[in-house]
């Protein structure tokens, strides 16, 4: 799968080569030339790095701490040398003694693995003022694996040559798997694998509202907030079960030697889940299962809409809280059968106050904090990925009706995930064969790009802020300007101060986050598992980041593309399609016929047929590489 990329990509490279190697042979002598652009020096390098047996790659990353800036950017360099390896996309750096042509330059460096395969370079960033031309891999590099870094016309005519090894950036989650089918995460924390319900109620008819803890105290300060539903399906079940934890208060996870077998968990915690289930009795041995991975700033409330087409499609769906979500513990549902009394239970929010301002916000609890916030969601989402894979140890023919029958099927159990959803959803499907086939809707990576491309770019405003790194005045660029190519664009020359130390400090979050981002788990995946749904012009998780995550495990063939700009709804941000059926009443529920199709028969099905609105596979994988949309912040 990857081999074929590699192969692609060393074609171009080699092609660029030569061409230029005939043309330096065709030209006359110069009678005088001026002193060429000689490279002196590359990152990265395993010559920043100390043996560690201790790590899967036999490495460990030791980065110069001194003169390393603010607390948050010192703390990112402390933990990028806990690390066993470099980036999976490294930012590469070679520094010339002259001037370069930015183009001409980039086409000599190529990156080779150990068996040969070669690719070349992208995203090329040239800086006048330190004769340093930056650029990342064409294609995305294996975790533990030695490259050679090679640089042409170095010393003596010689190339310029060095090896770097890449981080095992998937093992963390991997252990976290483990633990949980060995059963010694259970063990450890006397959990019994399990669903415990709170209530079961008929579908039809039915009044869901959630109470949001917000308030610190705990105290009711908001109006319950009704829950958007369709009167799908047979019963709606309420409840919790428990799952093992390795996130410590500032919501990371201990890093240990890679070779070892991770950390031990720290807690048990009691997480929510809300079920619809199909009209009808279920067939033997349980209605087919599907998890649903709910997105940003959203909670299991969401399951209610994702399981329109499901129930009628004779399939359960599922869905549990992410880390930080669903506001404080203190939440409640307050359920209203049809003629019936309201019962209240309890909704086990996962929010926490971690700026101790007396209030839970709707992602609060989901960021590291203190020195480790450069890792951003990193382990937030590594946890959920393990809840997820502890919810679908925890269905095993589930009675929840306490009728003596099956009523979920706990083998070959689907998954699909929305956004958010989506990027844990990927990691969870390469890191967990148990989960049969997958739909992965509108995501993508790496969140920093996310952030930095889209909707959320006042995420990035506040972690450069936090670094001391805002270089604009400009509010329509949220204060900074970075002046970094998307893939595929040409050289990029800086001409703004500071833009330079950004793209420094992005690369290196990125590198750090890599072992919780999907791009990394992406490779995992065998194309007959997932189908990936991508909409042309997203907004909030911006289509080079899809690209990323599609392109690294290579399954095009697995993707299909809505085109949102050859409808109605042209002009509105197509990210939330699948869910919001008062915007998107047709293509919601396109999006989730191919969903259940997928999730029950394992059929790939285009859901306007001989329309034009949606791609089955994606025409033009290419069309993916630009944003698509207006992005002010990001003008020349």
């Amino acid at each position: 799968m990857q081999q074929r990329r590699w192969q692609r990509a060393t074609s171009s490279v080699v092609g660029a080569l030569t061409l230029t190697t005939a043309f330096a042979v065709a030209a006359p002598p110069a009678l005088a030339a001026p002193p060429r652009p000689t490279p002196v020096s590359v990152f990265p390098s395993d010559s920043l790095t100390v043996a560690d047996p201790g790590q899967v790659t036999g490495r460990r990353v030791a980065l110069p701490t001194r003169d390393c800036g603010a607390p948050v950017s010192c703390g990112l360099v402390q933990q990028l040398n806990q690390l066993d390896g470099f980036d999976l996309d490294p930012r590469i750096a070679v520094r010339f003694t002259r001037p370069v042509d930015p183009a001409q330059a980039a086409a000599g460096i190529t990156v080779e693995g150990p068996d040969g395969e070669r690719t070349g370079v992208d995203r090329v960033v040239w800086d006048p003022s330190t004769k340093v031309l930056y650029a990342h891999p064409a294609e995305q590099l294996a975790p533990a694996t030695t490259y050679r870094l090679r640089v042409a016309d170095g010393p003596g005519h010689r190339p310029l040559e060095d090896t770097f090894t890449t981080m095992s950036a998937p093992d963390g989650l991997l252990d976290l798997r483990e633990q949980i089918d060995s059963g010694a995460a259970f063990a450890d924390l006397g959990i019994t694998p399990g669903l415990q319900v709170d209530g079961v109620f008929p579908a039809a008819g039915l009044g869901v509202s959630l109470v949001q803890d917000t308030a610190v105290s705990g105290a009711d300060t908001t109006t319950p907030v009704v829950v958007p539903q369709a009167a799908t399906g047979g019963r709606v079940v309420f409840g919790s079960f428990e799952a093992p934890s390795w996130l410590r208060d500032d919501v990371t996870i201990e890093q240990t030697p890679t070779r070892d077998d991770g950390p031990e968990p720290v807690a048990a915690e009691r997480l929510p889940f809300v079920a619809v289930l199909p009209a009808g009795e279920a067939p033997a041995g349980g209605w087919p299962t599907a998890v649903f991975g709910h997105g940003f700033t959203r909670s299991t409330a969401d399951v209610f809409l994702a399981a329109v087409v499901n129930a009628r499609s004779g399939i359960a769906t599922v869905a549990t809280n992410v880390v930080g979500h669903g506001y404080g513990p203190g939440s409640q549902w307050q359920v209203t059968p049809l003629g019936g009394p309201t019962t209240t239970l309890p909704a086990y929010g996962r929010g926490v106050d971690q700026d101790v301002n007396g209030t839970v916000e709707s992602t609060e609890g989901s960021s590291a904090t203190g020195a480790a916030a450069a890792q951003s969601s990193r382990d937030a989402l590594r946890q959920t990925a393990a809840d997820v894979m502890t919810l679908v140890r925890s269905l095993g023919g589930s009675d929840v009706d306490g009728n003596g029958s099956v009523d979920l099927r706990g083998a070959g159990v689907t998954y699909f995930g929305q956004s958010f959803g989506a990027i844990y959803g990927t990691m969870v499907t390469g890191a967990d064969p148990t989960i049969t086939r997958s739909v992965l809707n509108v995501g993508g990576g790496p969140v920093t790009e996310i952030a930095r491309l889209g909707a959320f770019r006042p995420l990035t405003e506040q972690a450069l802020a936090a670094a001391g790194l805002l270089n604009s005045d400009d509010p329509t660029r949220n204060h900074f300007q970075e002046q970094l190519p998307l893939r595929g664009e040409g050289p990029v020359t800086v001409t703004v101060p500071g833009a330079v130390e950004i793209q420094e400090f992005l690369a290196r979050s990125t590198w750090l986050s890599r072992p919780g981002s999907p791009e990394t788990f992406s490779p995992l995946i065998e194309p007959e598992r997932a189908v990936f749904q991508v909409a042309f012009g997203d907004r909030t998780v911006p289509n080079p980041t899809s690209y990323t995550v599609i392109d690294a495990g290579d399954l095009w063939e697995r993707t299909s593309l809505y085109r949102n700009d050859r409808t109605p709804q042209a002009g509105v941000n197509p990210h939330g399609f699948l869910l919001d059926l008062a915007t998107f009443p047709v293509a919601g529920v396109q999006g989730q016929t191919q969903v259940a199709a997928f999730l029950g028969r394992g059929q790939v099905v285009d859901p306007d047929g001989a329309g034009g609105v949606w791609e089955v596979p994606v025409a033009d994988p290419s069309v993916l590489l630009a944003l698509n949309f207006e992005q002010p912040a990001l003008r020349p």
